[in-house]
């Protein structure tokens, strides 16, 4: 498992806390591991609270039509890339 930087682990608890995910803690989560399918096993509907949930915390929308979402969503180092560059708050 690769470490994770700082921004990953805040997104990491964020995710954590905003999916109320109660067997994986952030630390838990391999930042280069798929968040959906066979990574950490999120859905559709994980994936809407968590981009409202980053939006509330980091001031941008993440557009749920755009088709850049499966790159984004790939992985926790590509949403907190993605983040990073994009974030207000």
């Amino acid at each position: 498992m690769s470490q994770q930087t700082p921004a990953e682990r805040e997104l990491a608890v964020l995710l954590v806390e905003a999916l109320n995910l109660e067997t994986v803690t952030a630390e838990d989560i391999d930042p280069e591991a798929a968040l959906f399918g066979e990574g950490l096993g999120l859905d559709s509907i994980d994936a809407l609270e968590l981009a409202l949930a980053i939006s509330k915390r980091y001031g941008f929308q993440l557009r749920s039509d755009s088709e850049q979402n499966r790159r984004i969503f790939a992985s926790l180092r590509a949403l907190s890339a993605h983040v990073e560059q994009h974030r207000t708050a």
